[in-house]
Parts: C-alpha cells; sequence; structure tokens
C-alpha cells in the first residue's frame, strides 16, 4: 500500500485506515511508539499502556505491606 502525507497545520499527518487499525488492535485512543533507522519510520502500538503503571502500583502496595519479609527474601 503507498501513502501520501496530508498537510495537518504545519505539520504532515499519514491517515491510517479502519481496516488497518483493526488488524493491529488499534483504535483511536491507542499510543504509537515511533522510531526509525535513519531511512524507514516504524510505528508500533503499545498494547498495555495502562499495564505498566498497574503493575508498579502493586508492587509498591506490596513493598509497603511486607518490607522486613521482602529483606529476608534478599538475604
Amino acid at each position: 500500500m503507498i501513502k501520501t502525507l496530508t498537510k495537518h497545520g504545519n505539520s504532515l499527518a499519514l491517515v491510517i485506515e479502519k481496516p488497518v487499525l483493526e488488524l493491529i488492535g488499534a483504535d483511536s485512543e491507542t499510543p504509537f511508539d515511533v522510531s526509525t533507522d535513519g531511512q524507514v519510520l516504524i510505528l508500533s502500538p503499545v498494547k498495555d499502556a495502562g499495564r505498566d503503571t498497574t503493575f508498579k502500583a502493586t508492587l509498591d502496595k506490596v513493598n509497603k505491606q511486607y518490607p522486613k519479609a521482602l529483606k529476608k527474601l534478599s538475604e
């Protein structure tokens, strides 16, 4: 599929059709990781953006609830 960029204010935008978004499980709320190797643009949907935050919150809760036990386990 060949696409062209669309002017969007002072920037350029790439429109991704709904069937492609459905294929990768993305929607208008999905964050994307944008990277490049200097010649190729790589867009990767971040599937579990909220999962990392939930894990950190749970880890903090466990660390506060069981500090002595965790210290003993680490020795």
